[in-house]
């Protein structure tokens, strides 16, 4: 189970850089060319200086600077230490769909050797090797892992809502969305206490940051194999995590549309007779009857909302439950099955359509977006020829697939707002031989 510490984090000294919101990022992997530019130019401090975005370096010498800056900054005072160890309280007020939300999260060291931990996603070579020269660069955790633990009696999540009440944060800033994140130190010996017997006992899942977890591992076991010796709690045995107890509220898993285009031959009146077969097809009047056709459905029922060029709209529901095995074959769960997305690429995009896995993840006929209006818009002007409105993946559902060891399809999650990089980081201590 998981085994966590507090720790002396790394923060932006404000008298010197002023407002936060111009130093922090989104995390590296949504920080494209023109993402990267814009936050350079906002302060010669902003953190993208360090970490860089999703496009490696073409320079290997790259890593070594961004290396050299993060020190700079932490000895001219731009960034300096806390001087105890401490948990962080993260929350993030955000609105969705018309909804204001509050999702509160603790950021923790948890220890990598000692703790189990449930992933959902597959990852790539590429931005592992990446993230694993950056750390290497500059023994530092930036981004966050961003886990959920499921806790209903709310003891580590209460204790740290308790501490933070009435307090200004220490930290604050507001994304590019206009999302406000908000950071307090928390040193009550009593929270911190709480909060590491509660995690003791309980399972941990990545929500995001995979790719930064692997890299972790990876590089704890680069540095025992050169007989460095950790130093704790901030060495490389630990990885800076925020965790979110899934019993609280606040927790949004966005739904990832799909836009389906470049098909030949694609007659959408044969594909809705052929789906006939499998699935009930019911003619909607408008994306506001498809929206509530959608909600009507989550949780109770597979559906699905097609949108179709000339303003229609069907739903499209599962008629046989007891028949995903055999829509949805091989040898993975029924939890795996059961997922909308697996229905849906397998029974539907799949069969019917040819779009099989290479396919899907090379980006030949579908695009993704979480936003309803603009898969009715791209069918509208005619850059798609089918678009697919699903619900969001529930995190029961996500959990119950981690928990078999499996990965979720292609584009299952997008859980919003990302943690922003640059709040808090963890400078590692090294024993080196």
């Amino acid at each position: 189970m998981a085994k966590i510490y507090p720790f002396r984090g790394i923060r932006y000294n404000l008298e010197v850089v002023g407002d936060l919101s111009k130093v922090v990022t989104q995390p590296y992997d949504r920080i494209g060319p023109e993402e990267e530019e814009e936050y350079r130019k906002r302060s010669p401090y902003n953190i993208v200086r360090v970490i860089g975005g999703k496009v490696p370096p073409k320079d290997e010498a790259e890593y070594a600077r961004r290396g050299e800056t993060f020190r700079t900054w932490i000895a001219q005072g731009v960034l300096s230490r806390d001087p105890e160890p401490a948990l962080y309280a993260y929350y993030q007020e955000f609105e969705w769909e018309g909804r204001t939300y509050t999702r509160k999260g603790l950021v923790a060291l948890l220890d990598l050797k000692e703790s189990p931990v449930k992933a959902h996603e597959r990852t790539l070579k590429g931005p592992k090797e990446d993230r694993l020269k950056l750390l290497r660069a500059t023994e530092a955790n930036f981004g966050h892992i961003f886990m959920l633990y499921q806790d209903p009696t709310r003891r580590a999540s209460g204790a740290a809502d308790a501490q933070v009440a009435g307090r200004t944060p220490d930290m604050e800033a507001v994304d590019d969305f206009g999302n406000r994140h908000l950071l307090w130190r928390i040193t009550d010996a009593a929270t911190i206490r709480a909060a590491r017997e509660v995690l003791q006992e309980l399972p941990v899942f990545i929500a995001d940051g995979h790719h930064r977890f692997e890299t972790a591992v990876t590089f704890m076991q680069e540095c025992f194999s050169k007989g460095w010796r950790p130093v704790p709690p901030e060495t490389f045995t630990s990885r800076m995590v925020t965790l979110v107890n899934t019993a609280e509220p606040g927790l949004v898993i966005r739904p990832i549309h799909r836009i389906v285009h470049s098909l030949p031959d694609f007659d959408p009146d044969r594909l809705l007779k052929e789906l006939e077969r499998d699935f009930r097809v019911e003619a909607l009047s408008s994306l506001e009857e498809a929206g509530r056709r959608l909600a009507s459905g989550l949780g109770r029922e597979h559906v699905f909302a097609f949108c179709l060029p000339g303003g229609r709209f069907y739903a499209i529901s599962l008629a046989d439950a007891g028949r995903i095995p055999e829509l949805v074959p091989g040898d993975r769960s029924l939890a795996w099955k059961s997922l909308d997305v697996s229905i849906l690429h397998k029974a539907v995009l799949e069969r019917l359509l040819g779009i099989d896995e290479g396919r899907l993840a090379a980006g030949t006929n579908v695009s993704y977006t979480p936003y309803r209006e603009k898969v009715v818009e791209a069918v509208e002007r005619g850059e798609g020829q089918l678009g697919i409105l699903l619900n969001p993946t529930r995190v029961e559902e996500v959990m119950a697939v981690a928990a078999q060891g499996e990965r979720m399809p292609q584009k299952s999650t997008d859980f919003y707002p990302k943690l922003l990089t640059g709040l808090v980081a963890m400078r590692m201590e090294i024993e080196k031989t």
